[in-house]
């Protein structure tokens, strides 16, 4: 039981879920030798709703009838590497039962050898516990919350077509479709808090800062109709918001039925085009969710994907759950390499933008904890919100500037916000994919933002839309396959959108995509950083990557 209590009081410290609660352990009431105490054992964590499952061992115990049954939950078992008693005997035995019975376990054993009674947890044990324990969190969050699709098919992209299957059976979530009139009609009938609104605008006009009208100056819109899209846009965060997770005000209001909202953990908005030809664009209440303060103060952030591409939402919401940080939504728009940068602007890149760098920027949800503004160890950084100060979040707004979109894109007008990633932080770019006669595959890509000389940024920046933010992202190479260079990356990548998490988290999305039954079709993180169930190396030890389509081809998704 004391290893048992070391490990609860190591997650607890250092992990949290991504509302900020730390997190919950329960300890079985004794230890498990045998088929009764499992029982015994299942039964109190059915009652406190546990999630996922951590068996740890110094010796040795009945493998298959003390193993943790339960095919939903991920679950893993710290043998103790120590000569005295035979820990890593049961692991083994144990792990080749779980191989055995269909039940993928992920296994935990030390390299070096402990003596018997140390409780302290060494480093590449600590490393993989918390790993764990972070993607097993993540898959508990999940389950049986809702992703929200407000509208329809965007455009034509393939990721707004909303998968539902893939919803209920990968990640154990609903899917709620709302039509958009939804936020007409609230509009239109008062369906929102009145005082909150009022607030919420006063605030906006004193920290929201416009920027140049792009648009020609015949074709701009007058200071009344501006003013007229901030109110919308301010009305439009707001009712996102309730329709996302409800609002207890509109049930004094008298709309008890929209007070509950749809218990979503995610969310998407359509938007162009059969909402933006006539109405203020979402870019302004897709940035300010997705931003980790508002009105209301420095809160969670939450996730909301424009054009209602349901993939790369749920992509974000993998990254938050993970990182307990705020996600960037962002088109994978242009390779620039040294040669074509040269071309247009006479610079020569150097140092890490030497081989060419990917230019990344999209109208609408690009969190404004992405200005770089928010810090950790002196190098910009984006936090989890209880970190975040009050002073990096006036930054954040300080840095970003609010200008009228383009018209010819948004005939209905709206706001765009403009800043540009801070250089030197670390970064991962990744997106789930749909592919027929397949299913879901995970793309990674880790690396880190730069900076460019000004003469250098405002020349390329100019040639997308310079209203929009931009983040300047150097993707790790390794040259081979899909890294073999920055530009393979950028022809490697499945979707015209990725999802951006501040840190290096590819990892992490591994052990989590393995429990989803995700394979990894591209990434580069060190072999050593890998970490899946044990039985994955029954399915072609010698190449991961084939092991991984084996395994989660056979295992099929978890909730089948």
């Amino acid at each position: 039981m004391a290893l048992a209590n070391a490990c609860a009081e190591l997650i607890r410290r250092e992990l949290r879920y991504a509302c900020g609660l730390p997190v919950e352990c329960v300890i079985a009431k004794k230890c498990i030798g045998g088929v009764a105490e499992a029982a015994e054992c299942v039964a109190e964590f059915e009652r406190e709703g546990v999630g996922i499952s951590l068996s740890v061992t110094p010796a040795w115990c009945y493998g298959v009838e003390t193993m943790d049954m339960n095919p939903l939950i991920p679950k893993a078992i710290w043998g103790f590497n120590g000569s005295d008693r035979p820990g890593a005997v049961y692991l083994a035995a144990t792990l080749s039962g779980h191989a055995q019975k269909g039940l993928p376990c992920f296994g935990i054993y030390g390299r070096d050898v402990q003596d018997l009674g140390d409780t302290n947890i060494p480093d590449d044990v600590r490393e993989k516990l918390l790993r764990f324990v972070r993607a097993g969190l993540a898959v508990g969050q999940m389950r049986g919350n809702t992703y929200l699709s407000m509208g329809g098919t965007s455009m034509g992209i393939a990721g707004s077509i909303v998968d539902q299957a893939f919803f209920e059976s990968y990640l154990g979530m609903r899917v709620m479709p709302v039509d958009m009139s939804e936020f007409t009609g609230r509009m239109e009938r008062g369906m929102y808090d009145f005082e909150e609104y009022e607030r919420a605008l006063k605030w906006t006009r004193e920290h929201c800062k416009e920027g140049p009208d792009p648009n020609p100056l015949e074709k701009q819109r007058t200071r009344a109709q501006k003013d007229d899209d901030w109110e919308v846009s301010v009305k439009m965060a707001i009712i996102a918001r309730d329709l996302m997770v409800g609002n207890p005000k509109l049930e004094e209001m008298g709309f008890k039925e929209q007070a509950q909202g749809h218990n979503a953990i995610a969310a998407g908005f359509q938007g162009q085009r059969q909402w933006t030809d006539y109405f203020p664009d979402g870019d302004f209440m897709e940035a300010i969710l997705c931003t980790s303060f508002d009105w209301n103060g420095i809160r969670q952030p939450f996730i909301l994907a424009t054009e209602n591409d349901s993939l790369n939402g749920a992509s974000m919401l993998l990254g938050h759950l993970l990182s307990n940080s705020a996600q960037m939504f962002s088109d994978v728009r242009t390779y620039w390499s040294p040669e074509a940068v040269k071309r247009v602007t006479g610079h020569t890149l150097e140092g890490a933008a030497l081989g060419g760098f990917l230019h990344l920027s999209n109208s609408g949800p690009s969190a404004l904890d992405f200005s770089g503004q928010q810090s950790m160890g002196g190098k910009p950084a984006c936090k989890p919100y209880w970190d975040i100060s009050s002073e990096e979040a006036a930054a954040c707004f300080e840095n970003t500037t609010w200008s009228t979109s383009f018209l010819d894109y948004f005939k209905g007008g709206g706001w765009s916000s403009h800043f540009i990633t801070r250089g030197e932080m670390p970064c991962t770019m990744y997106r789930l994919n749909l592919v027929k006669g397949l299913g879901p595959v995970l793309q990674i890509a880790e690396g880190e933002t730069i900076s460019l000389p000004e003469h250098v940024h405002d020349t390329l920046d100019q040639r997308t839309n310079p209203t929009w933010p931009t983040t300047w992202f150097v993707p790790r190479v390794t040259g081979h396959g899909a890294f073999q260079d920055v530009y393979s990356v950028m022809n490697s990548w499945g979707a015209n959108h990725a999802a951006i998490s501040y840190g290096h988290i590819g990892a992490d999305l591994i052990s989590l995509a393995s429990m989803l039954r995700i394979p990894v079709d591209m990434h580069n993180v060190a072999d050593d950083r890998i970490f899946r169930p044990g039985v994955w190396a029954r399915f072609g030890g010698l190449e991961m990557q084939g092991a991984d389509y084996r395994a989660c081809a056979t295992y099929g998704p978890l909730y089948r």
